[in-house]
């Protein structure tokens, strides 16, 4: 890894591992998550705005990025960025498979959902950290680590907006199931 972040055309670049992301998120965005959730404004706070805004951008540069970003096929930095990306990749079609088959008037907890609230921003940090080992970019790790952040950050607004529109069957999975990973705990009768 270079001080100075590789920055070549070529046919083997990391926009190969974006392309499913890109996918996932038109797809997942535009015809599936839009469905389910509530008409929302963007975050009320200016700091929100900002970080939401600097997000998408930070988001839309990375996949330009990943044009000119190769991938160093045939080192172990290639194959274990692999492995991540595809645990990723495949935690995220889990998601979109528990959104699609979860009715409209009920908050999504089965499947991955059990373990975690936000299983899908889980899933983007292994996608975007296994791209960054795959072409042992820091440039991709930094990425990696604000998307960590910001997406700490935002979460509970995420979360407060979907405990407007599902209430109390929201509140009691709130209680039961991690922010961010973990065992559920067990439901009281």
């Amino acid at each position: 890894m270079s001080l100075v972040p590789d920055f070549e055309l070529g046919l083997w670049n990391a926009w190969i591992l974006i392309t499913p992301l890109i996918v996932f998120w038109i797809g997942g965005v535009k015809f599936l998550f839009s469905k389910r959730m509530p008409e929302t404004s963007l975050p009320s706070k200016r700091r929100d705005k900002i970080l939401s805004n600097l997000l998408i951008i930070t988001m839309f540069g990375s996949f330009i990025y990943s044009i000119f970003m190769p991938l160093k096929l045939g080192t172990i930095w290639f194959y274990v960025g692999l492995i991540v990306y595809l645990v990723g990749l495949v935690l995220i079609a889990i998601t979109m498979i528990n959104f699609a088959t979860t009715t409209i008037d009920k908050p999504v907890t089965k499947g991955v959902y059990r373990y975690s609230r936000n299983p899908m921003f889980i899933g983007w940090f292994l996608l975007y950290f296994g791209i960054a080992i795959a072409s042992v970019s820091w440039v991709y790790a930094l990425i990696t680590v604000f998307f960590i952040f910001i997406s700490a950050y935002l979460s509970p607004y995420e979360e407060a907006i979907t405990l407007r529109h599902y209430g109390k069957d929201y509140e009691e999975y709130m209680k039961r199931t991690p922010r961010w990973i973990g065992l559920p705990k067990s439901e009281k009768k």
